[in-house]
Formats: structure tokens, sequence, C-alpha cells
């Protein structure tokens, strides 16, 4: 039996400052954006490529904003990723060379931390 993990929900303060953060400064796709009532909007956003998107929104989960500390996403290059993100105007940090990879962190306006992560030629 197969477990894909599809979703992941991002606890963010601003709707609309995270919609432009991951929309805009990231290039993400936004695939879906609804107000359901004054208390619940829905927003999901999925990375090029991926096969699994984020959500955030209002009124959808209790995980404190910025508490997100743990999703990776692999590239296939980290330093063209680090340009991109950079070029959006985003801080990233250095490239980090591991044995096991090579990695980018950066994070959202709420503190949310992400980290890229290029898989070495295991070959």
């Amino acid at each position: 039996m197969d477990f894909k993990i599809e979703l992941v929900f991002v606890p963010v303060t601003d709707v609309d400052r995270a919609k432009h953060f991951y929309a805009d400064q990231l290039g993400w796709p936004v695939d879906y954006d609804q107000t359901v009532s004054d208390e619940i909007r829905f927003i999901q956003i999925t990375p090029p490529g991926s096969a699994c998107s984020i959500a955030f929104g209002k009124g959808l989960n209790d995980m404190e904003p910025g508490s997100q500390r743990s999703v990776q996403i692999v590239v296939a290059d980290a330093d063209a990723a680090r340009r991109q993100l950079l070029d959006g105007g985003v801080e990233a940090s250095e490239v980090d060379d591991q044995p096991w990879g090579r990695f980018v962190t950066f994070s959202d306006p709420d503190g949310n931390r992400w980290t890229l992560q290029q898989v070495p030629s295991w070959g």
C-alpha cells in the first residue's frame, strides 16, 4: 500500500502576505484560494514539480505561526535554487555542503523554515 504525503499545512499570521511570499517571491503556483466565511480561508500552493502541496489560511489549524521548521524540498541544483531565491528577494543561507547533500535554508515572513536539498550522486 502506498502512503503519499499530498498536503502540508504552514501556519501564518497574515494570509495575504504569505500568499505574496509563496506565489510572487518564490514563484509557486496558487492552486486554490477560497474564502469560506469571515473565519475560514483556504489557500493551496504547489511548488513546481512537487507531488505535495502546502496550505495555509485562516481558521485551518491551531499551529503557532512560524512553528513549521522541518519541511525539506529536493532540488536538482542547490546553487541555482539559491540564486532563484535571492532573485525573488528571499534571504537564503549559503550552500552548506555535506556528504549527504548540499543544503540551502530560508524562512517565510512568519519564520517557518524550509530546507532545500540537492541529493548527491551516490553512484
